[in-house]
């Protein structure tokens, strides 16, 4: 019998959420995701310190202050490993915008602009790349521009239903609702020690989203992310991609479990699902009543943020 996995690709795209080249080719995703956090995890291992090594190089030859040359080895990181992740998938990999950038609107498109270029220049087409960005409003307006001017953007950190309408409405490629960040928050209001496979929160927060993706004609894709179980993996069977790590791509690939398509695109158009605008008001009023979705936006920027800096403080080591 197929495993899990297996039977999850003929549902599902399959994206390896991993910054280590080995996990990608061994488990042969469409797609890769990267973060801030991946890739300080990823700078750490021994087997990939050549690219640390280059992109420290690159902004030694390239900028002439040290503020300038630590930016920019940051910079050249991110698309190093994103340069040597595109040698294991066919598809796409996305690259994260600084997180301190989150309500930068200028900040953010010069940082994308600067990343599209950096590939280009090593010979990958735009077309190949996600530039990742915080759903802030900021962001979202970001994503906006950059997607008129032919550049993909995946908007993470989705914890809302407005952020996830906002961000189909200005054209974004691609958004990552965070499944377990959303579970582990109503986990710890609830006193539960999990839900059942459907009834989980971050499973029903994503299933709406495509439901209302696909009711009302949509383009943008629904990439599940963030899991703490294959449950939460499987609950979402037939949404358009699902970005998952590396242990638990190793279960499903160990697992014979027989998978369920719950999610399809028939069944989302029968619903009665009303269409909504969403402006910066409805926006900003609508996370400010859900209290899980501005906890989780901010501590997920914040985190991000500090895996930037722990990963500043060791380039500046070898600066």
């Amino acid at each position: 019998m197929s495993s899990a996995l297996d039977q999850l690709k003929q549902l599902t795209t399959v994206v390896a959420d991993t910054g280590d080249f080995a996990a990608i080719a061994k488990y042969k995703p469409t797609d890769a995701t990267t973060n801030p956090s991946l890739i300080y995890a990823a700078s750490q291992m021994p087997a990939y310190k050549n690219l640390v090594d280059a992109a420290v190089k690159y902004a030694k030859d390239n900028a002439s202050t040290p503020e300038d040359q630590l930016e920019l080895a940051l910079d050249r990181l991110a698309v190093n490993f994103g340069i040597e992740i595109l040698k294991e998938v066919p598809g796409r990999v996305s690259t994260e915008v600084d997180a301190r950038l989150s309500y930068d609107l200028e900040g953010s498109l010069a940082k994308a602009h600067r990343y599209i270029k950096m590939y280009e220049d090593a010979g990958i087409s735009k077309d190949r790349v996600l530039i990742k960005l915080a759903a802030t409003w900021e962001g979202i307006k970001a994503c906006e521009i950059l997607e008129k001017e032919g550049i993909h953007c995946n908007m993470t950190l989705i914890f809302n239903f407005a952020q996830a309408v906002a961000c189909a409405e200005v054209g974004a490629t691609l958004i990552s609702p965070f499944v377990g960040r959303i579970f582990d928050y109503y986990k710890k209001q609830d006193g539960v020690e999990g839900y059942s496979k459907l009834e989980d929160p971050g499973v029903k927060s994503v299933t709406s989203i495509y439901n209302y993706y696909k009711k009302h004609g949509y383009n943008t894709i629904v990439m599940g992310a963030s899991f703490r179980n294959t449950d939460q993996i499987e609950g979402l069977a037939g949404v358009d991609f699902l970005t998952i790590s590396p242990g638990l791509l190793e279960k499903l690939q160990n697992s014979d479990a027989k998978l369920e398509k719950y999610l399809s695109v028939e069944h989302a158009q029968a619903q009665d699902i009303p269409k909504i605008h969403v402006t910066e008001p409805y926006y900003r009023w609508a996370l400010n009543e859900d209290a899980m979705s501005t906890l989780k936006l901010s501590e997920g920027i914040r985190n991000f943020g500090k895996d930037t800096v722990k990963l500043e403080d060791e380039i500046k080591k070898l600066m």
